[in-house]
């Protein structure tokens, strides 16, 4: 299973726009809230791995 790595780009109510930073991309990903960890803010990182968000 990879592991990836995300940078909180924005929030929005219940979802926010994630930007990987493991890869040269600038795209955003959107994912609901409710599979985010719950003290999240903009500008926190993120990994995901095993289909789970943890704060880094």
């Amino acid at each position: 299973m990879e592991t990836w790595y995300y940078e909180v780009v924005s929030i929005d109510g219940d979802y926010a726009n994630l930007r990987r930073t493991d890869v040269e991309t600038e795209d955003v990903k959107l994912v609901a809230r409710a599979l985010l960890p719950e003290d999240i803010y903009e500008g926190c990182r993120l990994k995901y791995e095993m289909f789970q968000y943890f704060v880094e």
